[in-house]
């Protein structure tokens, strides 16, 4: 299928609203949110049907704030979280329109609400996202989602209160990156003769 501008796959816009292709399956035959059909008979759905299910019109535009921890068990410093963030939305003069909270590891891209903030971001229906700690957004990459907030017009407020990012999480995550290398280079190992026998050849090539 073409990839049209500004248009999603079944996949892609389920993802983005938080909802299961089944369900816009059902959508579809119930009229409820009629999906786009290419030459070739592909379902599609536009940026336009992406505003008006999340709520978004040209005009309206809000303030949110995000929280976040990786685990259930901390609750306690979800809570601490949330206190501080509205407090200094407060203290700012900062309107919250919503406030988002999230259970999910950092290195996590898929969380749910996280998708959401990206997709609304991407409709420009956020002008203002405040969160606790950089890496409470992110472990990784804060600076390219501060260029994507930037260019779609959102400012990206962070209170970066160190007290706010439990020091347990660094070290899960620490654990779960070195896990992920060590069994890439495990894998390495396995073909170590392979890629070996491929390098001399190819030098025998030259």
């Amino acid at each position: 299928m073409m990839r049209i501008m500004n248009t999603y796959r079944p996949n892609e816009f389920a993802k983005l609203i938080a909802k299961t292709t089944s369900t816009l399956q059902r959508w579809d035959r119930e009229g409820i949110l009629k999906a786009h059909r290419s030459p070739t008979n592909r379902r599609f759905y536009t940026h336009d049907q992406l505003s008006k299910v999340l709520g978004v019109t040209k005009t309206q535009r809000i303030a949110i704030s995000y929280c976040r921890v990786s685990s259930s068990n901390q609750k306690d410093d979800l809570l601490s979280q949330q206190k501080a963030v509205a407090t200094f939305c407060t203290s700012a003069g900062i309107a919250i329109n919503e406030a988002i909270s999230e259970i999910g590891g950092g290195l996590n891209l898929k969380r749910k609400q996280f998708i959401r903030i990206m997709a609304m971001v991407e409709t420009r229906a956020i002008h203002t996202f405040v969160v606790a700690h950089k890496d409470r957004l992110a472990r990784f990459g804060l600076d390219w989602f501060e260029y994507h907030l930037e260019q779609h017009g959102c400012n990206l407020i962070v209170i970066n209160n160190e007290s706010l990012s439990p020091e347990s999480e660094m070290v899960q995550d620490l654990m779960a990156i070195i896990h992920c290398f060590s069994c890439r280079l495990y894998g390495l190992r396995r073909y170590k003769k392979l890629i070996k026998d491929a390098a001399i050849e190819n030098t025998h090539g030259l």
